[in-house]
């Protein structure tokens, strides 16, 4: 058991060190020019120099901290929304057939529109900066949220629902200890994607024009032709999400709110 899984362990590697052995044998031999794909040592120079580095010395320097916080509180908010408005919907659209019948069509159909095809509108809604990301980042992760909560919910089996009514609980008790903790693994994915997407989002968001964070920080970098930040925002940037992601289903299962099965 234990050589399986340290070979499945190993697997996990092939594809980054593979990518990253052709990246450098790349950059070395010049088979690809510096200003469209800088050396892994220039890019690992730069991300130091954007974390730890005296401010002041190059364009960037020392600054990963004040843009992390901006992008990392506006994925916060605009994310918490999305799943403060899209949980309830969605068990109650599972659930009751009124309210599914009254909210399935216009979701899915508003969900079918693509995020962009909303940034023209937000702009001109809310005008250019952190209201647009924000309204971008909770409309992009309300539906994966909102349908996988959804799902969960009617997906319940009906022998549960009448065993807890047979033991005379109410129907608020069966909702809260019956519907939600059996639809919790559908719930938990749907969160997680909304997460995912509420991290590209902000990208798209703060491209508009917001003065801080990592995607402000690219669309600055592209002005200036600096291939090497744009590169290390992207990787902060993937760093951030995937480290969200385990934050958030480290916290269901320390809740005791995922069965150990659940497939990351």
């Amino acid at each position: 058991m234990y050589k399986h899984i340290d070979k499945l362990e190993i697997a996990g590697f092939i594809l980054p060190v593979t990518l990253f052995t052709v990246w450098y044998v790349a950059t070395m031999e010049d088979a690809v020019p510096a200003y469209l794909l800088p050396s892994p040592w220039d890019l690992i120079r730069t991300a130091i120099d954007f974390a730890i580095a005296s401010e002041g010395l190059t364009p960037y320097s020392g600054e990963l901290l004040v843009h992390s916080i901006a992008s990392i509180g506006r994925v916060v908010t605009g994310f918490g929304l999305a799943a403060a408005i899209g949980l309830p919907l969605g068990f109650l659209s599972g659930r009751i057939a009124l309210a599914k019948s009254s909210l399935d069509p216009t979701v899915h159909l508003i969900r079918i529109v693509p995020g962009i095809g909303w940034l023209p509108l937000a702009m001109v809604w809310f005008g250019v900066g952190e209201s647009t990301t924000l309204f971008l980042i909770s409309l992009a992760s309300f539906f994966p949220i909102y349908v996988n909560a959804a799902q969960g919910a009617s997906s319940v089996s009906p022998m549960l629902v009448r065993a807890g009514r047979m033991l005379g609980a109410s129907e608020l008790r069966i909702f809260t200890t019956v519907i939600i903790p059996a639809a919790m693994p559908s719930t938990v994915a749907g969160l997680r994607l909304g997460l995912g997407l509420s991290w590209a989002y902000l990208v798209l968001g703060e491209l508009t024009g917001v003065t801080h964070g990592l995607g402000a920080v690219m669309m600055d970098a592209r002005m200036l032709g600096n291939v090497e930040m744009i590169l290390v925002s992207m990787i902060f940037i993937g760093l951030f999400g995937r480290i969200s992601d385990l934050l958030l289903l480290g916290s269901f299962r320390r809740l005791n709110l995922l069965k150990g099965s659940y497939e990351e």
